[in-house]
């Protein structure tokens, strides 16, 4: 499934609407993961008063946070405490008394033309596979997997005499869209294509649900940027993504 381009011609261009795309995070906390995945910043007397515009996900299951618009560090900043860090992107506008503590650059990519497949030797991931799961995180650095990041979707793995070797899986799920993501392969059975293979399948999936896919990678990983296009995602965006500390004491200091 994916989103043809509206070419309409003559007269006034017609009001473009935000991508979902462009708020992934906040529309994720705002949709399919809503309940039980996300907190939310409230405040007023009554929910038309103030229904907070951030939101983050429970910290044992992914470390980000979002706002719904440039202006609402300050529901952040009520959300996670003061002197705390927290996971965003992008960094639009922050604030005098907020601090940069870490950062980086990433891209996005869509899928346009992937061919999707199941792949009859993955087996499903859940719970009582997360024990074995950092040690092929820490040995392939996919990015951030926590303990209960597991739950965000559809986890599928392929196995070597009992041994997890390869993993790819749903992490942001938004209106009509999910994100693949801890696309890995141990180190010794790289070039088997078990990472793309695991992407088919786990794309055979979202595309039943009838949602599109899409995908992030680090911008410097070149040659997984690659590999991607190779199989049929185009490169949509790129994005700086901060760990940044809110203002005020310490209340606890950690990444969330």
């Amino acid at each position: 499934m994916t989103h043809p381009i509206d070419v309409r011609g003559g007269g006034a261009p017609p009001a473009t609407r935000p991508h979902p795309l462009d708020s992934a995070v906040w529309a994720a906390l705002n949709g399919p993961h809503a309940l039980p995945m996300a907190l939310r910043a409230w405040g007023g007397t009554t929910i038309a008063e103030h229904v907070g515009l951030a939101a983050r996900y429970l910290s044992d299951v992914y470390a980000f946070a979002a706002l719904a618009d440039p202006a609402a560090w300050a529901d952040l900043c009520t959300l996670v405490g003061p002197g705390t860090v927290v996971r965003v992107k992008p960094l639009d506008r922050m604030p005098d008394g907020w601090e940069i503590a870490d950062g980086g650059e990433g891209v996005r990519l869509v899928d346009t033309s992937l061919r999707a497949q199941p792949a009859p030797d993955a087996v499903r991931l859940g719970p009582d596979d997360v024990p074995e799961i950092p040690d092929l995180v820490a040995r392939t650095k996919p990015g951030p997997f926590l303990q209960r990041t597991v739950h965000m979707g559809t986890y599928l793995g392929i196995r070597h005499r009992g041994r997890l070797i390869a993993m790819a899986g749903e992490r942001l799920r938004l209106p009509g869209w999910t994100e693949i993501s801890a696309v890995c392969a141990d180190p010794d059975r790289r070039g088997l294509g078990l990472a793309t293979r695991l992407v088919r399948a786990v794309a055979a999936g979202i595309r039943d649900r009838g949602e599109t896919l899409f995908l992030p990678a680090a911008a410097d990983n070149v040659p997984a940027i690659r590999l991607y296009e190779s199989i049929g995602f185009t490169l949509r965006r790129r994005s700086t993504i901060g760990l940044v500390r809110t203002p005020g004491t310490p209340a606890q200091i950690g990444a969330l």
